[in-house]
């Protein structure tokens, strides 16, 4: 089942025009990611300080739909998607829920890369983010 993660907009995450800068849909798509993993049971913090391994973004996309302000309530909805047995996608769709409920604002998607920190050769993804991978479809 797909996670969903709720935030408030803030002035930091806009631009001079006063709309969401277009990196900051990343960072919040990010944020959400992180969230969806403690969600999992999956400590951020030590599953990487922990693991011989690292995960990376090797690709994103983002498609901007329609503004965002500082003060709008929205959701985002994390889709994990597996690709291989060391690489998986996210899907992520963000929605403004208020002011008032709309269609989506942005679609993003990054991909993943499961690697040992110490040669940088491609390993299975581990028991539990395969898990929270295979468990979000």
């Amino acid at each position: 089942m797909p996670f969903v993660y709720q935030r408030t907009i803030h002035f930091p995450d806009t631009d001079a025009a006063g709309v969401v800068f277009f990196p900051n849909y990343l960072a919040i798509c990010h944020e959400a990611y992180e969230e969806s993993l403690a969600a999992a049971g999956i400590s951020v913090r030590t599953f990487f300080m922990e693991n011989t391994l690292i995960v990376p973004v090797s690709k994103s996309s983002a498609e901007y739909l329609r503004p965002l302000f500082c003060g709008d309530k929205i959701a985002v909805t994390v889709k994990p998607v597996r690709l291989t047995p060391d690489t998986y996608a996210i899907e992520f769709e963000m929605t403004r829920l208020d002011p008032k409920p709309s269609k989506p604002v942005a679609h993003v998607r990054t991909s993943h890369v499961c690697i040992r920190s110490d040669n940088r050769q491609r390993t299975p993804l581990p028991e539990a983010l395969a898990a929270w991978v295979d468990n979000a479809s």
